[in-house]
């Protein structure tokens, strides 16, 4: 809700909405204040619960009289190890870069379970962070055995560890290495039968609730690596003061003059505008309570992603063509009325669409590639993702029709860290 809150998707809506803290500061770009479920500072923790998690299984295994029947226990703590850290970095510190890593404070990576209750800690640098983040990727995914899981969809699999790669380099702007794991990831390149499968959804007689439902199925094919996370976002994304409204939406869901009409729409009181994605399962405190925790079933990683970062990739390689046909595989999955070559995007309407932006072919391209990734990714949070990696520029409008603008430089992008891990002596981000 933050990220979601803090990027260029919503504006605002109605004062009728609910008005939420990780909406209404996240919105203004203010430090989110408080611990509860959906800011910042729960994030921090709860990322920091799961690298505990993966350390004690990694402890425990370093200490079994037979590792070796562990192996893929081990890869998938150690890639899951790197994950958390990952989100953490790039929501807490300067995103990557090459020119600037090597000074940008990072956060600390921590390797080893705690045993005393406060501890001190370095937040070293972004450099140092993502070359451990890719020193336990590395090492983990080779150990990954798939025949291990259930259900494989709430497991580091082998494709969910390749996605993550294909994040990992995105964002460290290594592009072949970003199309080498999109490759692994989808060997067959059979993307546009795994993404997510809007265009069996219809209208289903249970309406909103049965899409979102199917949104966070681990049946679903698109939903690469699923996790239970604690969540009130269910309840409130759609609903927030700072929202969609309708025109925003279609305007979000036409990227590129096509629209995009696999998406289902829906609206309270037809003033805060959705696309059903997240679920709620609430757990009660006790048998006969009304109060509880709410949970959702949160896709982390996704087919969609797999492929607009290749297309991503190819576009910066200059390989426009090979991007044209992931961009169109996409399409191809999210319109009703698909027809191919009619239905396609080419460069010819890239270059039309985007000419009072841009005469750069390709950053028309990318442009057209952000925009597509908007749309499917609307209210999951993974635009802010995109601002963050290309230093966009974010204006908002406030109740007043007042315009204020987030500077692609402006500290504020990057989250403060919790008041309370100055205790174990790190620094806050400046202000």
């Amino acid at each position: 809700m933050v990220a979601e809150a803090m990027s260029d998707n919503p504006s605002f809506n109605s004062i009728t909405g609910y008005d939420k803290p990780e909406n209404r500061d996240a919105y203004f770009w203010r430090d989110v204040q408080g611990t509860g479920q959906d800011t910042p500072n729960n994030y921090w923790n709860a990322c920091y619960s799961a690298i505990a998690a993966s350390n004690e299984a990694l402890n425990a295994i370093s200490k079994a009289s037979d590792p070796e029947n562990y192996t893929s226990q081990k890869g998938e703590a150690l890639v899951a190890r790197a994950y958390a850290h990952f989100m953490l970095v790039t929501f807490f510190s300067k995103c990557y870069d090459p020119a600037t890593a090597a000074t940008d404070p990072g956060i600390p990576y921590v390797t080893q379970p705690e045993s005393i209750v406060v501890k001190a800690y370095e937040r070293k640098t972004v450099a140092y962070v993502y070359e451990q983040i890719e020193k336990d990727m590395l090492e983990g995914i080779p150990l990954i055995n798939d025949v291990k899981y259930t259900v494989p969809s709430y497991h580091f699999t082998r494709k969910a560890a390749h996605a993550f790669a294909c994040r990992f380099y995105l964002f460290k702007k290594d592009m072949a290495k970003v199309i080498q794991y999109a490759n692994l990831a989808f060997p067959a390149n059979n993307f546009a039968a795994n993404v997510r499968p809007w265009l069996s959804y219809g209208s289903p007689v249970g309406g909103s609730t049965e899409i979102a439902q199917n949104m966070s199925s681990a049946k679903n094919p698109g939903n690469l690596l699923l996790c239970e996370t604690a969540s009130w976002a269910a309840r409130n994304y759609a609903r927030t003061i700072y929202s969609l409204s309708q025109n925003r939406l279609n305007s979000i869901l036409a990227p590129i003059g096509i629209n995009l009409n696999v998406y289902k729409s829906y609206s309270y009181s037809s003033t805060f505008y959705f696309v059903p994605k997240l679920y709620e399962h609430f757990v009660r405190t006790s048998i006969n309570a009304s109060t509880g925790v709410g949970y959702l079933m949160q896709s982390l990683l996704t087919t969609e992603e797999v492929l607009m970062n290749r297309a991503e990739a190819l576009i910066m390689q200059e390989k426009y063509a090979e991007a044209l046909v992931d961009m169109n595989t996409f399409i191809s999955t999210r319109m009703t009325n698909y027809v191919a070559p009619g239905s396609n995007i080419t460069e010819a309407k890239i270059t039309t669409y985007y000419a009072a932006k841009t005469k750069d072919l390709k950053q028309a391209y990318l442009f057209a590639l952000l925009d597509l990734k908007r749309a499917e990714f609307v209210e999951e949070g993974m635009r802010w993702m995109d601002i963050l990696r290309h230093k966009m520029t974010v204006s908002h409008l406030d109740m007043d029709g007042n315009t204020i603008v987030l500077a692609a430089d402006d500290n504020r992008k990057v989250w403060q860290l919790p008041s309370e891990v100055t205790l174990s002596g790190l620094t806050l981000n400046p202000r």
